[in-house]
């Protein structure tokens, strides 16, 4: 027991440090850091959105680095095909056989850059990599390496030329983070790390390393499993989605596999901050994050300027927290 707790604490400390360590080429996005690692330790897959140049693509670098993990970026566009993702058969001229090439997707972190900018039959391709953690080619499934998430990002302004992501896809994703602009003070930090030399491309020069693994992620994940959940906190998370299915503002509330998610969320926060189990406040934590991609607002709650970030709000403010 002694020797597990230790494994424990070593594992939570190491990711811990992540977050500061991305910092180092990141400035403000603590929270999205750790809404990663969070997906990580509950092998989810995550929708950023943002505006271009908020340091979407940057971040997950530096994750990665900081993480000692294998990444891959695809730019989705309109003529990009399923087999530009998953990978393909390819014919061998010299043997006369066709061997198995494989894609982008045979990766730790994938980075699905645009994600809304391909057509629904390539956004489909990553469905089974994301469920299955496999994709099958000629009939034959492949897995794809462990650990293994997809960080989609959108842009959440320019819809030109997009295609909406079904609910059944979104529904996917562990979690959907934020990257707003920066605040004034935020900026300016940016631009003197720039005046003073900061290279993206450079992040070793940036004095990013490794202060983590995929030992502790596994370390990390066995302990999560082993949080507890009293029967009051399991009831609270099913009347939060129960709440959002009642809402008068919206025509879509959260499914059973999102209140399993928020379960998820709520736990693997509880154990990186160092508890074994799980408290109301961890599950308002992750709320926001963990359901604003699952719940659709009515027509007419969008035109009198109703958002689904307020609408959350509402519904943790009117549930009744277990004391």
């Amino acid at each position: 027991m002694a020797a597990a707790a230790a494994a424990d604490a070593a594992a939570r400390a190491a990711l811990q440090r992540v977050p500061v360590e991305v910092g180092k080429a990141v400035v403000g996005q603590q929270a999205v850091v750790t809404g990663l690692v969070i997906a990580l330790l509950c092998r989810g897959h995550v929708l950023i959105e943002g505006v271009p140049g908020v340091a979407k693509t940057l971040t997950v670098r530096a994750l990665s680095a900081a993480l000692r993990l294998q990444t891959a970026r695809v730019q989705f566009t309109p003529d990009l095909m399923p087999g530009d993702v998953t990978g393909s058969l390819v014919y061998d001229s010299r043997t006369g056989e066709f061997s198995f090439r494989e894609g982008p997707v045979f990766t730790n972190l994938l980075l699905a850059d645009e994600i809304n900018r391909t057509p629904p039959k390539t956004q489909a391709s990553l469905l089974e990599a994301m469920e299955e953690r496999q994709v099958t080619v000629d009939g034959q499934p492949r897995l794809l390496p462990d650990p293994f998430i997809v960080a989609a990002t959108m842009n959440p302004v320019e819809y030109e030329g997009t295609y909406t992501l079904p609910e059944a896809q979104l529904d996917r994703f562990l979690l959907k983070l934020t990257m707003p602009l920066p605040e004034r003070d935020v900026e300016v930090e940016v631009l003197e790390r720039h005046a003073r030399g900061f290279d993206p491309r450079d992040l070793a020069g940036a004095g990013l390393r490794q202060v983590a693994g995929p030992e502790d992620l596994r370390a990390g994940q066995a302990a999560v499993a082993r949080v507890q959940v009293g029967r009051e906190v399991v009831q609270y998370v099913v009347d939060i989605a129960r709440a959002t299915r009642t809402s008068p503002s919206l025509s879509l509330g959260v499914s059973p596999r999102g209140s399993t998610a928020l379960l998820s969320t709520a736990r693997a926060w509880a154990w990186l901050t160092g508890r074994d189990y799980v408290t109301p406040d961890d599950v308002k934590a992750m709320a926001r994050a963990t359901l604003r991609h699952r719940v659709q607002l009515r027509p007419e709650a969008e035109l009198e300027g109703v958002s689904v970030e307020s609408v959350l709000d509402s519904v943790l403010a009117s549930t009744p927290v277990p004391r």
